[in-house]
């Protein structure tokens, strides 16, 4: 955003998503670090969001869950936590796929959700509904 917003003033506007986490809406034991910088990466998108709002630039935020990512491998390789304990708390009895975000974010960003901004849009499979 630091390199971005300035760009965007200039030619009238647009459209920023940002990337955090579940953990940047709910906590959980042992990962304050990173339940902290998630909490900040929403926190940012908020401000920023009334900050440039009459200025047309749009930010929101995507909160994803549990996705079957690289970092996800990673974990579940060091044996940080099984893959049917993950499967085991999603209310959708599976875990989320890189492609089920890039949908949200790809409507962030459309002029489809032009009236959105300052939202945090939880794709989770229902984790944080709990």
């Amino acid at each position: 955003m630091k390199y971005k917003i300035p760009q965007m003033l200039k030619i009238g506007g647009g459209a920023i998503v940002n990337t955090a986490s579940t953990l940047g809406l709910v906590a959980i034991e042992g990962a304050s670090a990173y339940t902290a910088a998630k909490h900040g990466v929403v926190g940012l998108t908020r401000t920023a969001a009334l900050e440039f709002a009459q200025k047309n630039i749009r930010v929101n935020c995507v909160c994803p869950g549990f996705i079957r990512t690289a970092m996800l491998e990673r974990g579940l390789d060091k044996g940080l936590i099984a893959e049917h304990q993950m499967i085991a708390i999603e209310p959708v009895g599976r875990l989320g796929k890189p492609e089920e975000i890039a949908e949200g974010v790809l409507w962030l960003l459309s002029d489809a959700a032009s009236f959105v901004t300052g939202h945090t849009l939880t794709i989770d499979g229902g984790w944080t509904v709990r």
